[in-house]
């Protein structure tokens, strides 16, 4: 399923949802550029190594600085083109409505406690791998969760691919987003137990729209209370 847009009405334009969707094409952009030696050295200096990040309690280890810089650096940082396209899409189909009910400094604060939250999930459940975990993804769970906290019974236009054929069907947020979470929550059980694998960050997404769900449900409540007042 891909999610074309959504039926929510904003006021603003949503210009750090579009600030972030930049800094993430441009940053793709300048790795394009790199030779496949030079970016294998930007993925494994900037993206997030877990068995790097326990070196900071070791004898020998690394600074504070070394340790965190990744957790923000390496969701500015992808793949490839379907890597980025396909989180790109996600973020300005469900960010921009996220910003608004939150507001842009308070949206931006959410989008990098959403990232790092997520990464520190993924550090904890893959201790010891020595591969690079690289996307946006995880703050971008964040903002889904976020979204079917908000708006669950916002409607989300959705392509649905059949065979050769294309269709679009509107479908309510919290079918859409709570059928993707559960995907991620599943594919991550069976990861369980896995190091040293390539793939799709499963307890990244997960722990990123858990803690993007919990931390706009006290907007949600004020959002009601203005509702019926």
């Amino acid at each position: 399923m891909i999610p074309l847009r959504v039926d929510i009405f904003r006021s603003r334009i949503a210009i750090i949802n579009a600030l972030l969707i930049l800094a993430n094409v441009l940053a793709f952009l300048h790795e394009l550029t790199l030779s496949p030696r030079a970016g294998r050295a930007l993925v494994y200096s900037f993206g997030l190594v877990p068995a790097h990040e326990q070196l900071l309690f070791g004898r020998h280890g690394i600074t504070i600085g070394q340790a965190i810089f990744p957790l923000f650096t390496s969701m500015f940082l992808h793949g490839g083109w379907m890597h980025l396209l396909g989180n790109m899409l996600f973020l300005w189909v469900f960010g921009g409505a996220v910003e608004e009910a939150l507001g842009n400094f308070r949206y931006l604060i959410f989008y990098f406690i959403c990232g790092v939250g997520s990464a520190l999930v993924h550090t904890v459940l893959n201790l010891g791998s020595k591969v690079p975990t690289i996307g946006a993804s995880g703050a971008i769970s964040g903002v889904m969760g976020a979204f079917i906290v908000l708006f669950p019974r916002a409607r989300v236009t959705t392509l649905i691919p059949a065979l050769l054929l294309f269709f679009t069907v509107k479908i309510p947020a919290y079918l859409m987003l709570g059928y993707w979470f559960f995907l991620q929550f599943f594919s991550g059980v069976a990861s369980l137990g896995m190091t040293d694998q390539g793939g799709v960050a499963w307890w990244a997404h997960v722990g990123g729209f858990v803690l993007g769900a919990a931390l706009v449900i006290g907007v949600r409540t004020k959002m009601r209370r203005a509702a019926y007042s």
